[in-house]
């Protein structure tokens, strides 16, 4: 069985804040551009030479052949390529580990997306196998975190399953990205932005310890590439075309966002590393269109406008609102299939969630209501 319980630091202790002693913190290793799969003997066949390849569907016809054709000149076998399950469940996660191919591997190459990625990370961590990263889109910064975000296999949120390591190597491949549906890299601009919100926010007014410190500084790299580059990427995006703009979204997305998950997730908890974007997307996926049509960090992105009204951040829901019309990210509940009545159910859900419980002040179903009825009248 997995249980997704963090079982402490015997040496955490009060001193005006939470602070750990005596402790480590695994930060991602990584590789960018057009030809990073010929590193993979060098990096990889030190923990082995049998490696099963764990992703979805769409994602192993995009990496299968060129990865194939790097695996080759290598001493690395690949026994299998296994499909993930479509969803990131501890259910599925059981089911992969007792596949006989994954039993007899070495090494998991975990491809595709975050849910992918994320189940593969789970599976590493409960077996003791080594995981190495091959994103194929640029929708996360799962594929160099040490959490996976586990969902239920009906598509609703379960919660958090923090690892002691992220992957051993990502190898981050700019052309294979470059040429993945748009909508991806788009809604991953959502969540890469969202967490210098979320951080800045959770953690205003307080004495941090280095982690949590480097954490939010971190953070603030996460939110400048996008809006200075984002529309320009995406353009690239479409076009199939790997760009200096392109890439620097790519770093922004998977690997900044990922350094600062890191040391904001240091104690194992989501205080700082989460917040009310993405409280709100949580909530939302009880409705199946959430799950069905809409992207994780797109929904995620329309709810960091919510919380920089609710935070009064006039000067950056301006910027922010403006960069979501220039790229079409949602700036109104319609945008992502939601009505105001379908909003008013879950409101008490939202307050509940534990992303908002280290907030600066308590976020009410009166303040959530009133942002969302702004957003609507300003999207009319």
């Amino acid at each position: 069985m997995f249980y997704n319980l963090y079982k402490g630091f015997n040496d955490l202790k009060r001193k005006g804040y939470d602070r750990l002693e005596n402790y480590s913190i695994s930060m991602p290793n990584y590789s960018i551009g057009s030809d990073v799969y010929s590193k993979v003997n060098k990096i990889c066949s030190d923990y082995g030479n049998k490696a099963v390849v764990i992703g979805g569907k769409k994602s192993t016809a995009a990496i299968k052949d060129k990865l194939i054709e790097e695996i080759k000149k290598t001493d690395i076998e690949i026994i299998d390529f296994l499909w993930y399950g479509d969803e990131a469940s501890f259910e599925n996660a059981e089911w992969l580990m007792n596949e006989s191919s994954f039993k007899s591997a070495d090494m998991i190459f975990a491809i595709g997306g975050g849910k992918s990625i994320d189940t593969s990370k789970c599976l590493g961590m409960k077996t003791n196998k080594p995981v190495f990263a091959f994103p194929t889109i640029a929708s996360t910064c799962a594929a160099c975190t040490s959490v996976s975000i586990m969902y239920n296999n009906d598509g609703t949120f379960n919660g958090p399953f923090f690892l002691t390591e992220p992957p051993k190597h990502t190898f981050i491949d700019t052309e294979i990205i470059a040429k993945a549906p748009s909508q991806y890299m788009w809604a991953g601009m959502g969540d890469t932005y969202a967490k210098f919100f979320e951080a800045e926010m959770s953690s205003r007014g307080e004495i941090l310890p280095h982690y949590f410190d480097m954490g939010v500084n971190i953070s603030k790299m996460c939110v400048e590439p996008i809006v200075k580059y984002g529309k320009e990427a995406l353009e690239q995006n479409k076009r199939g075309i790997s760009g200096y703009e392109i890439e620097q979204c790519i770093l922004a997305i998977i690997v900044t966002t990922a350094m600062a998950s890191i040391f904001l997730t240091a104690e194992h908890t989501v205080h700082y590393n989460s917040g009310l974007a993405h409280a709100i997307f949580y909530s939302l996926t009880k409705y199946p269109c959430i799950e069905e049509r809409h992207l994780h960090g797109e929904v995620v992105g329309f709810g960091v406008l919510v919380l920089l009204y609710i935070d009064k951040n006039m000067k950056w829901f301006d910027r922010m609102y403006s960069f979501n019309k220039s790229v079409g990210l949602p700036v109104k509940l319609e945008d992502i299939e939601i009505s105001m009545e379908d909003i008013s159910n879950v409101l008490e859900d939202i307050t509940k969630r534990s992303d908002i419980e280290h907030n600066p002040y308590i976020i009410t179903k009166e303040m959530l209501n009133t942002a969302f009825k702004y957003l609507e009248s300003k999207g009319e």
